[in-house]
């Protein structure tokens, strides 16, 4: 099993944002790892039509840097003296999702915790808000936090597609699960019903078609799981479906309140962000809290 040492949660000090702070707290706790608590403050020199001088912004973002400061130093001797955690306290003036990301990289963070809002809007879709923007470039798991926190996840979902980051998608499910059940879910795409379309055309048995293939995943999902046998909390699924609608199905019907998968698509190009990857459709469409991880942590 993975091991928990820093977690990084990122806070604007919103009320949406301390869903963040105390999930990552109760993973801290569960998991006796030290908390970092970081918030960045956007220089105002970013902001379209302010006058001031340098001097003028210079001395006032340092003001605000140390404002904030003491308010992140407030929240986090409130979560020592509750939860009885390691907690360190961070501010950084810049962008968001560049500050967030080389912050973590520099305390060696195994987890960053960040919020979501407003992805329902045509421009966030489009420009990305902090999270997804965060996607793009931190290279450690991103825990996208929906739902308040009140203890450890209940029920967690994997999705696996037997690429070489499926080992660690699997690890980091057990990990954050805890003694909660782990369903990992393989969903036969949408290019089986394309297939399936040929092969009707060409009066090949597709029955018999479809039935290998669900034998061959069937083996490839237990040779995944060879290395954790041994737990009776891990329970195979394998459905077929467009993946994104399937997993979110799987979601609701699970009662899943975690689900944790590779990420793949950030980055890829100019269609893979305007048409979207499975993992971004899902944390764009999940109810859940939703655990990415990068291709790079196997």
């Amino acid at each position: 099993m993975l091991s928990l040492r820093y977690i990084v949660a990122a806070t604007d000090f919103s009320d949406f944002s301390e869903r963040v702070v105390q999930r990552a707290a109760y993973l801290a706790k569960q998991h006796q790892a030290e908390l970092h608590l970081l918030h960045v403050v956007r220089p105002l020199d970013l902001y379209p039509g302010l006058t001031l001088a340098p001097d003028e912004f210079r001395h006032t973002d340092q003001d605000l840097l140390q404002a904030e400061q003491t308010r992140l130093d407030a929240m986090a001797e409130s979560l020592v003296s509750r939860l009885g955690i390691r907690v360190r306290t961070a501010t950084r003036l810049g962008r968001a999702h560049t500050e967030i990301a080389a912050y973590a990289q520099e305390v060696s963070a195994d987890l960053v915790a960040a919020g979501v809002r407003g992805e329902n809007t045509l421009m966030d879709l489009f420009l990305g808000s902090t999270v997804s923007r965060l996607l793009r470039v931190a290279t450690c798991p991103v825990l996208i936090v929906r739902n308040p926190a009140d203890g450890p996840y209940r029920q967690v979902l994997a999705a696996v597609d037997f690429s070489p980051v499926s080992a660690a998608v699997v690890a980091h499910a057990l990990t954050l699960a805890g003694s909660a059940p782990v369903h990992t879910l393989h969903v036969l795409g949408s290019e089986v019903e394309q297939r399936l379309r040929r092969a009707k055309s060409d009066q090949v048995d597709i029955t018999g078609w479809l039935a290998k293939l669900r034998s061959e995943a069937e083996k490839q999902l237990d040779a995944l799981l060879v290395p954790i046998e041994s737990s009776p909390a891990v329970v195979r699924l394998i459905q077929s479906g467009f993946p994104p609608a399937a997993i979110c199905q799987c979601i609701e019907d699970k009662h899943a309140d975690l689900v944790v998968l590779g990420r793949h698509g950030y980055g890829g190009g100019l269609q893979d962000w305007l048409l979207g990857s499975v993992s971004k459709d899902v944390a764009l469409a999940a109810t859940c809290d939703v655990l990415l991880i990068s291709p790079g942590r196997q």
